[in-house]
């Protein structure tokens, strides 16, 4: 699932504050949108002070214009939430290999906690617009942490009614939705499920490797992994799998559940 990687200038064509220090930017970038699969994601070069660049999910795409998430936790991403409309950044790709769906499956459950809802936003859309039923676990620690994810508009304008797109909250505090964790509701939704994907913290992975209800099942991870070069270069975000060392950047960012070593 691998797509060509390009290097390009793009057009900031909004940017806004989606909750408390999580920015939501979308980039004018066509061949990157015409190129990207569900999963993928990007590298943008930040402050000239910061050498290396930072890697984002690519949370949609909408005709030749992508979204991203961006959590500000240092001095890259504080300088990438300065930027403003009409500004233009340095980004390059899709990279990595994005998640795999099979054509046999037609329900799926996308499980997302606190950040990890940034992949799988794109997701979701893809299959519904396909047709599949997609149900999403969205967890986080309070309503205010809370990223929203609603049927695509573009199933409306396909005149189709998105009753097959149904989004689930959890918190861990009960401001919002069910009362705990999101990987509490996952025995709850798993009737006629197919494939399950996720994207959150290690805890919550390691809490799904221990469940039983998920043994067997054909269940993708999308590892969140500090990088630094984001092409395999540099060996930075190595991690431990049942086949060996497998890097994030250049192998994953998603693995099967049962191939990784938490």
């Amino acid at each position: 699932m691998k797509s060509t990687m390009h290097q390009i200038k793009s057009k900031i064509l909004s940017a806004i504050e989606a909750i408390k220090n999580v920015y939501l930017f979308k980039l004018h970038a066509p061949k990157i949108a015409k190129d990207a699969k569900p999963g993928q994601f990007v590298m943008v070069r930040c402050a000239k002070e910061t050498i290396l660049p930072r890697p984002f999910s690519i949370h949609s795409v909408d005709g030749s214009d992508i979204s991203l998430l961006v959590n500000v936790v240092g001095k890259g991403t504080a300088w990438l939430a300065e930027k403003k409309k009409g500004d233009s950044l340095d980004i390059f790709g899709p990279l990595g290999n994005g998640f795999s769906v099979r054509p046999d499956s037609q329900n799926l459950l996308l499980v997302a906690g606190g950040m990890g809802i940034a992949p799988l936003r794109f997701l979701a859309e893809s299959v519904a617009e396909s047709g599949k039923t997609v149900t999403i676990i969205n967890g986080a620690q309070n309503k205010d942490c809370l990223i929203s994810v609603n049927a695509p508009q573009s199933l409306y304008d396909k005149g189709m009614h998105p009753a097959n797109f149904q989004c689930l909250t959890a918190t861990d505090d009960g401001s919002e939705g069910f009362k705990g964790f999101a990987t509490q509701l996952i025995p709850h939704y798993l009737k006629n499920i197919q494939q399950v994907f996720a994207c959150g913290p290690v805890a919550m992975y390691q809490t799904m490797s221990k469940m039983p209800e998920l043994k067997g099942m054909d269940v993708q991870l999308s590892l969140e992994q500090k990088m630094a070069c984001g092409v395999g270069v540099c060996y930075g975000c190595t991690i431990k799998t049942k086949s060996g060392l497998k890097q994030v950047c250049k192998d994953g960012p998603v693995f099967n559940m049962d191939e990784v070593i938490f």
